[in-house]
């Protein structure tokens, strides 16, 4: 999962298509759960998962409506100002490294809980946990319901259902080819 990962992150990069690109994102953060989910860390896993598949409907809901290609398949790039992003990650890479090597760790104290999942959990939503996870299923229904709202035709349909309302000349609907 981790060279899929990295692989999907990878390819984001490289497509030039945004729909490819958010599904090349989307197969590196489901790996990225599905690692989570490997260490025991179901909890993490599974919120990782449905943030990241929530978070690329919103983002495919927002490209139907904002972009002038709504499949997203006209090519394009997502790399702008190589150099200055080359020298930005290089910086930013190394500060990091610095501030792991700097920076005054803590020793552990006490045992480590037998459930680290159950007791994140607990920690984050307390004694809401049942309701903090039929209100994920709630959003998530309405995001579902929502990327269906968004587009009230089909990607060909230009005409609405009548065929024989296709101009001649269009090659999709039309006379040309038939």
């Amino acid at each position: 999962m981790a060279t899929v990962a990295v692989a999907g992150g990878i390819m984001v990069f490289r497509f030039d298509s945004m729909a490819r690109a958010t599904f090349s994102l989307l197969t590196a953060l489901l790996c990225v759960g599905g690692q989570l989910v490997v260490l025991g860390l179901d909890y993490l896993g599974i919120v990782t998962v449905l943030m990241m598949t929530i978070e690329m409907a919103v983002m495919a809901v927002f490209m139907i409506m904002f972009m002038m290609n709504p499949a997203g398949l006209m090519p394009m790039t997502m790399m702008h100002n190589r150099r200055g992003a080359a020298v930005l990650c290089a910086l930013t890479f190394a500060l990091m490294v610095t501030g792991i090597l700097l920076a005054p760790w803590p020793r552990r104290q006490g045992d480590a809980p037998a459930d680290p999942t159950r007791d994140l959990g607990t920690s984050l939503m307390g004694p809401q946990m049942l309701t903090m996870m039929t209100l994920g299923t709630a959003l998530f229904a309405t995001i579902v319901a929502t990327v269906v709202l968004a587009t009230p035709r089909g990607r060909y349909d230009r005409y609405g259902d009548d065929l024989r309302a296709a101009s001649p000349e269009d090659p999709v609907r039309g006379g040309v080819g038939r």
